[in-house]
């Protein structure tokens, strides 16, 4: 999305030496005042009139422009308005002055963390999982932030979100958090949590879930100016009703996995003692005696309890 902010192009002034100014304006207001006074007693009492109102009229500017300074810390960035009309956003460090009439909102422009709450979401299959994220976010455009999301609604105290960058950020970690659920939700319908198909499952594709979650999310935080610096799924198991079901389910799955590999190996180590006997002609085997030592071999290789060995004193047929 197009980005609306700009930088602040009005005049900002070394904040030391205008503090320098203002310090020295106010310390001859303060003398001109004690001075007035002093002349209000003598017979001179004009020019000590002129002078006490002369002194409080500078005064009055002096301490409007002590309120006009501005602390910016790396990653911090204020907002700044000229009477409701958005004028530019001003990002460099250091101590500055500005006109006094300008109303600044500072932003912090850091990279926070959100490490939300496991939600109950229904899977492709239907089934009922639970699912969590940790995200990654910062602030990229100070404009949207401000004026394009109702922050003032979100924030727990909505007095200082206008003059308070934790304020601010407090609502947008809030919206931050429901359209990453929303964003969840979407993802995890998706797929299914596991199944026996090359199809992509939550449990087995990891880093395409978590790109494609990253991609919803850029594109529901873009409205509020939000990047999302990364973003993967940290939680995912059944949800309680259906974790024992579900959980004798893979262990069923993984009995049937390991019996294949079991008797696959059992076979080849079958078929390699048969073709040895033959090749290196130990002994001759008709096909009912090939048929007797293939059972017999495989039921002690397929065998769950260890075979106990038996002494044939009599030939293969008796």
């Amino acid at each position: 999305m197009e980005t609306k902010e700009f930088k602040f192009k009005g005049t900002v002034l070394n904040g030391f030496v205008m503090l320098f100014l203002v310090l020295a304006l106010l310390f001859a207001a303060v003398v001109g005042i004690v001075f007035g006074i002093i002349q209000l007693d003598d017979s001179n009492g004009t020019n000590g009139v002129w002078l006490l109102v002369g002194s409080i009229l500078l005064l009055v500017p002096d301490i409007i422009c002590m309120c006009s300074f501005l602390q910016l810390e790396p990653n911090e960035a204020r907002v700044i308005t000229w009477f409701g009309k958005y004028s530019g956003t001003f990002g460099e460090t250091g101590f500055y002055w500005i006109n006094p009439f300008y109303g600044t909102k500072k932003v912090s422009l850091r990279a926070r963390n959100l490490d939300a709450e496991p939600i109950k979401v229904n899977d492709k299959s239907g089934n009922p999982i639970m699912i969590g994220l940790v995200l990654v976010w910062k602030l990229k455009d100070t404009y949207k932030a401000l004026f394009e999301v109702d922050t003032q609604t979100m924030a727990s105290n909505p007095s200082t979100v206008g003059t308070d960058a934790k304020g601010l950020m407090n609502a947008l970690e809030k919206f931050v958090r429901v359209q990453g659920d929303a964003a969840l939700r979407q993802v995890a319908g998706q797929y299914a949590y596991d199944n026996d198909t090359d199809e992509p499952t939550l449990r087995s594709n990891a880093d395409e879930i978590n790109e494609q979650l990253e991609q919803k999310l850029d594109e529901r935080l873009a409205l509020a100016g939000i990047e999302v610096v990364e973003a993967r799924i940290n939680y995912l198991a059944y949800a309680p009703e259906i974790a024992a079901v579900m959980l004798r389910r893979q262990q069923a799955d993984a009995i049937i996995q390991a019996r294949e590999k079991i008797v696959e190996g059992a076979v080849s180590m079958v078929k390699m003692a048969l073709n040895k006997l033959s090749d290196e002609e130990i002994v001759e085997l008709d096909d009912d005696k090939k048929a007797a030592m293939v059972s017999n071999l495989l039921v002690v290789l397929c065998g769950d309890d260890n075979a106990q060995p038996v002494v044939n004193t009599g030939t293969l047929n008796h």
